[in-house]
């Protein structure tokens, strides 16, 4: 029994770590653990691909401008029977070359212009013979009503926008929520390898007192059932050893995962959980948590909702378009067979019109209408709905955290009285006064006592990883910042 206070001291100060040395150890801060997680978990990486497409759309939609280039060429070749006195069959043949440019403005006006040069030859005796005719027009369409204006021409652009932003800020939602889980199986990791450094130390401890105890029992101070006690106690810890070799190697597992490290890499936690005491009033962390990407995104889909809510009240209104034109033409009668070529120009002419059209009863347009209100209000109460839930949060992890600080208080105590309770027990056993199960019961609650010791403080410091995640502020308190313009470098490289 002499040497029970050197175990005591292992147990008091220090934990002796059983595992195999795995093939590599990486010492690992947390800070380090972090910065992996974001450049090489999976899940993130792929988020950081739908702003990206969002990019690629707006773009796409941008080319609504482009100008629209139309080249043709056609061979036309009719007979016509005609009930004349002759009772002819009259034959006519023209080859036609166009060209025209159009192109949209963001008004909603499109203007084209046209270019038609025609070489006819027919044995129609009211025409001539052989004659050349070229044509140049010049036409806009401009909506009045429905269709008109910057904001309807260009609704996809628009609605590619707020989406590309709302998607910014699902990926910082889905960045804090990574480092949060991060930061959780850290200390978890932590926590866990410092238990199995507990149960080891209590199975050192309950080999000593079963070597001990035989020792005893041989010289007929102990009776033959205290050896039974002492074996019982062994095997216990035994088994408790096994569990938590598991739980380190299947933690160990989740945590290689999430930050897509190999296996067989053993991470060693280089950095104990904090202390610190947050010092934000709660008003103040309400209103950190209330610019928190979750809701911006929100926000997003309103400004969406609302925006749509305004295109479709656009189409509810009656289509008018101004259409005007304006052309020349010219007839060459004195081509035969020659190249294409523009002869003087013999006609003037222009054209200005209405064109209306409106469905009867307009039903598609109104409930396309009606619907984006009713989407726009139900994202309104999301909205007020999550800015409540919010501040529910918020409270509820400042409380955690001054709940977590007495605990952490109470623990420590708690290990203290353990402590001194094993030293008396010690030495009623060394007096004979004390059985051995009640040695090993005594150790056990010790153990128990140092686990919470442990756990108080691993569950500190996932109280103060909730407060920064529900106050969103948990990237930068890990030094972590979002570049948005990396959305658009992913769009020009895969270009």
């Amino acid at each position: 029994m002499r040497r029970f206070p050197v175990f005591l001291i292992l147990l008091l100060n220090g934990w002796i770590h059983c595992l195999p040395l795995a093939a590599e150890q990486l010492p690992l801060s947390l800070n380090e653990a972090v910065r992996i997680a974001v450049e090489n978990n999976l899940e993130v990486r792929a988020e950081r691909y739908t702003p990206a497409q969002f990019e690629a759309d707006i773009h796409r939609y941008g080319a609504l401008y482009d100008p629209k280039l139309v080249l043709e060429t056609r061979i036309d070749d009719t007979e016509e029977d005609r009930p004349t006195i002759e009772e002819r069959v009259i034959d006519t043949r023209s080859q036609t070359t166009g060209v025209s440019l159009g192109r949209l403005f963001p008004s909603g006006a499109e203007a084209s212009v046209g270019f038609n040069n025609s070489d006819t030859d027919t044995d129609n005796p009211s025409y001539l013979e052989h004659y050349g005719q070229t044509d140049l027009v010049f036409s806009i369409s401009q909506p009045l009503f429905k269709n008109r204006g910057r904001e309807v021409t260009e609704e996809n652009i628009r609605v590619s926008q707020i989406s590309k932003y709302a998607s910014l800020e699902r990926f910082k939602t889905k960045l804090l929520a990574t480092i949060a889980q991060v930061r959780n199986d850290y200390y978890k990791l932590f926590r866990l390898k410092e238990e199995l450094g507990v149960k080891q130390v209590s199975l050192e401890l309950a080999k000593t007192i079963l070597a001990e105890t035989r020792a005893r029992v041989a010289s007929g101070v102990l009776p033959s059932l205290e050896i039974l006690n002492a074996e019982f106690g062994v095997v216990q810890r035994e088994k408790d050893l096994i569990d938590a070799e598991k739980a380190v190697a299947d933690q160990l597992d989740a945590l290689r995962l999430l930050l897509q490290l190999e296996a067989g890499v053993e991470i060693l936690p280089t950095d104990k959980p904090s202390h610190e005491v947050p010092d934000i009033p709660e008003e103040a962390a309400v209103s950190l948590a209330l610019k928190r990407p979750d809701l911006l995104e929100q926000k997003k889909n309103l400004e969406l909702a609302e925006f749509q809510t305004r295109i479709y009240q656009n189409k509810l209104e009656p289509d008018i378009s101004l259409k005007t034109s304006l052309g020349v033409d010219a007839l060459d009668r004195d081509r035969d067979y020659d190249p294409v070529g523009i002869g003087k120009l013999d006609n003037f002419g222009w054209s200005v019109g209405l064109v209306f059209s409106y469905p009867l009863g307009n039903r598609a347009a109104e409930n396309e209408y009606v619907k984006s209100r009713l989407k726009s209000e139900q994202i309104r109460l999301r909205i007020r709905s999550l800015e409540e839930n919010i501040s529910n949060e918020v409270r509820a992890a400042l409380r955690e955290i001054h709940s977590g600080f007495k605990q952490i208080e109470v623990a420590d105590r708690g290990a203290e009285f353990a402590e001194q309770r094993l030293h008396s027990f010690i030495r009623k056993h060394e007096a004979g006064l004390a059985t051995t199960k009640e040695v090993l019961d005594v150790e056990t609650d010790l153990a128990d006592a140092r686990n919470n010791q442990i756990a108080s403080l691993v569950s500190y410091a996932d109280a103060l990883t909730r407060l920064w995640l529900v106050t969103g502020e948990l990237t930068k308190r890990q030094g972590i910042s979002v570049d948005e313009t990396e959305a658009d470098q992913l769009y020009k490289d895969m270009k």
